[in-house]
């Protein structure tokens, strides 16, 4: 009976953002995708960075019905890039279920900005020409992102592994954009952006992993992965004051709406 109660009380949940084709789970990739499955995660967005990888990452998703890709290219990967890499990204889109992950950096040793702006310009008006989402990524540039979106008011988006201030996120919301939460939010010194997270509109956000990358509380120090999704969204119904069961259906139904996808597909 335990086993029975157990499996009733797996959610069902989507990983809005993991970069399941990295190198990170080459080992043991079978093993990652059982123990999402187990914890629940149903659908996994995995976004590209790089125009080098775009072949594993559709190879992987063709061979996982549960894992959709998303196409693009992130700004520390700029200059990986071939001169046709552009030209090519449309038909790579045509499977896709995002323009991304795309963005701005001003990280140290991150490519020439204003390179970075002309190429977040070109899929951004790619992705609205194909009206499909993008998946953004902002490193201190997100009130310069929130200006360029501006100039692109039919576009849908997420700012994924969001950390702004309330305001900058009822800004990006003002203009139809989502947020996704990562699990930054639950190291113990993340006071400022819990406090935004108290406030925001459940249907507005998305939940992720960003898995290799940015790992919980819970796992700090290990690779992160997306079973760990489930710890994230418990963390996240704790700060809310909230039961768990409801809040994982709002955040599964917010993604499937977001990337246009079938719950049962």
């Amino acid at each position: 009976m335990e086993d029975i109660d157990r499996k009733m009380c797996v959610p069902k949940l989507v990983d809005s953002h993991c970069h399941l084709d990295d190198a990170a789970f080459d080992l043991d990739r079978p093993d990652v995708i059982r123990r999402a499955r187990a914890a629940g995660v149903q659908k996994i967005i995995v976004p590209a960075y790089s125009p080098l990888f775009w072949p594993r990452l559709q190879q992987l998703c063709a061979q996982n019905i549960w894992l959709y890709p998303a196409y693009g290219v992130h700004p520390l990967y700029l200059h990986a890039c071939a001169s046709d890499w552009f030209e090519a990204l449309p038909v790579w889109l045509e499977n896709a279920v995002a323009v991304g992950e795309i963005g701005l950096d001003r990280s140290d040793n991150a490519p020439d900005h204003g390179a970075q702006i002309a190429c977040l310009k070109s899929q951004l008006q790619l992705a609205q020409a194909l009206d499909l989402p993008v998946i953004l990524h902002a490193r201190g540039t997100l009130e310069e992102l929130i200006l360029i979106l501006r100039g692109f008011p039919r576009l849908r988006g997420v700012v994924h592994s969001f950390s702004g201030s309330l305001v900058q996120a009822q800004r990006l919301m003002d203009s139809g954009f989502y947020l996704g939460l990562g699990a930054a939010f639950t190291h113990a010194r993340a006071l400022r952006l819990q406090a935004t997270i108290r406030s925001l509109p459940l249907d507005r956000v998305l939940i992720e992993t960003d898995a290799p990358w940015q790992s919980g509380a819970s796992f700090r120090g290990q690779r992160n992965e997306p079973a760990f999704l489930l710890e994230t969204v418990r963390a996240l119904a704790h700060l809310r004051e909230m039961a768990f069961s409801a809040l994982a259906e709002q955040l599964t139904r917010n993604t499937l709406a977001f990337f246009r996808l079938q719950e049962n597909a």
